[in-house]
């Protein structure tokens, strides 16, 4: 399912979209389907609560490295479900989009989610979607935790003049110790393979989803393996010549090139911002166009009509072992890219000002929702010490649900809008 194609030809009294006229398809979809969204988000957020609650209790107390591998199952559940909810949101406006209509399509959730979680999963690692997740994590066992495994520690250690017992506030994902990282990861790589397997044979209802755990999974066990590995390697990398010579050449750049670490340093400075604005937004499109039945991890789309077109065509053609070496080399960047340069190719279909829309809307929703926050939270002030506390919580709640709400409807809207010109022109929306 790959767009329009092939789809009847539309009545007559449906004109052709216009891309300025996103704003208000957004509010459109999101006054018809207010219920379901306001559900999905507010069963994600229970759910969300309960199971951080649970890890940062877990993760606490004797036996540590066997509760430290249930806080990084609990984590791993915890982005899976920020994943569904993603795609239920996306799903519960299916019913009141354009071209969903058109197709007369009525995919059941079960059957959209473990269609669409393996890739799912993928854009998620790629783009480091889940460290929102592990943030709030992090964030919740600090608040939660700061007196039994922190200030207690410390006062006992000062009290009996030694430093017997170690705080493990905020530790629940650093102190899985790498052997146990490392065997979990060979663990779990094993069942990605298993149910990586599953999926290419198809027929299974459930090997998408578990698919996706996997990937997760693995990738929260095996980092402190990695990450313990890549600090014994750090000092032998720091004296290879190559590696040697390309700083020095930095440095040296610095020195003599005019103008070079203040460009270098604009760059760095800049560039998170570049991505925020003009990239993430399509990254989530993305998982919006997998939800409403598109594909988005064709390389050969991607880049059609170009060199690097005519380059993947002939990569397909040459030797197994070649294929597979190349896919080691561009496997990230594939990962990460194709599927939004894939997302900026649907909104083409719009037009420019669809994209611009798309970026302006996308922002503006942040910000906006970032300064109203504040503005509320100043007009409710409190004279009572961490009162606040308590009353951010609800302004946060239904900050997070009219935010996530309103940028599912965009996305959604952005999709349709370009659909529908694709379909009216005979187009394929994804070709």
């Amino acid at each position: 399912m790959s767009g329009s194609s092939g789809v009847a030809a539309p009545p007559e009294s449906q004109r052709m979209p216009s891309p300025y006229s996103l704003p208000l398809h957004a509010l459109r979809l999101a006054g018809q389907c207010a219920l379901p969204l306001i559900l999905w988000f507010s069963a994600g957020e229970l759910i969300r609560w309960a199971l951080f609650y649970l890890a940062t209790e877990i993760s606490h107390g004797d036996f540590r490295q066997a509760r430290l591998v249930a806080t990084v199952v609990l984590l791993t559940l915890i982005v899976m479900l920020s994943m569904v909810i993603t795609a239920g949101t996306f799903h519960a406006l299916r019913g009141a989009m354009w071209e969903m209509k058109a197709r007369g399509e009525n995919e059941k959730f079960w059957s959209v989610l473990n269609r669409v979680a393996p890739t799912y999963a993928v854009i998620y690692l790629a783009w480091s979607l889940h460290v929102t997740d592990v943030v709030a994590f992090d964030s919740m066992d600090r608040l939660h935790n700061i007196d039994d495994n922190f200030y207690n520690q410390i006062l006992t250690n000062v009290a009996n003049g030694n430093e017997a017992e170690q705080a493990t506030m905020g530790r629940g994902l650093m102190d899985l110790d790498w052997r146990v990282s490392l065997i979990a990861s060979v663990v779990t790589f094993g069942l990605r393979l298993l149910f990586g397997k599953m999926v290419e044979k198809g027929g299974n209802k459930y090997a998408g989803v578990a698919a996706a755990f996997a990937e997760f999974a693995f990738m929260f066990c095996g980092l402190n393996a990695v990450l313990t590995l890549a600090k014994l390697r750090g000092g032998w990398t720091d004296h290879r010549v190559v590696v040697s010579n390309a700083k020095g050449a930095m440095e040296q750049a610095k020195e003599t090139v005019p103008g070079w670490d203040a460009l270098t340093s604009f760059i760095a400075d800049i560039w998170p911002y570049v991505i925020d604005a003009l990239f993430l937004p399509f990254a989530w499109l993305a998982l919006a166009i997998l939800t409403f039945g598109g594909s988005v991890d064709d390389a050969r789309r991607a880049f059609r009509g170009s060199r690097i077109d005519t380059g993947l065509e002939r990569l397909e053609g040459s030797h197994q072992l070649t294929q597979k070496s190349a896919n080691r080399v561009i496997g990230g960047f594939q990962d990460r890219w194709v599927p939004v340069l894939n997302a900026l190719r649907v909104t083409s279909r719009g037009g420019l000002a669809l994209f611009g829309m798309v970026c302006v809307l996308y922002v503006g929703l942040r910000v906006g929702a970032d300064y109203a926050e504040r503005g509320v939270m100043t007009l409710m002030g409190s004279e009572t010490p961490y009162l606040w506390l308590v009353k951010w919580y609800p302004v946060s709640f239904v900050k997070g649900l009219l935010l996530a709400s309103l940028s599912a409807c965009v996305l959604a809207a952005a999709y349709d809008i370009a659909a529908t010109r694709a379909r009216l022109r005979g187009e394929e929306v994804t070709g």
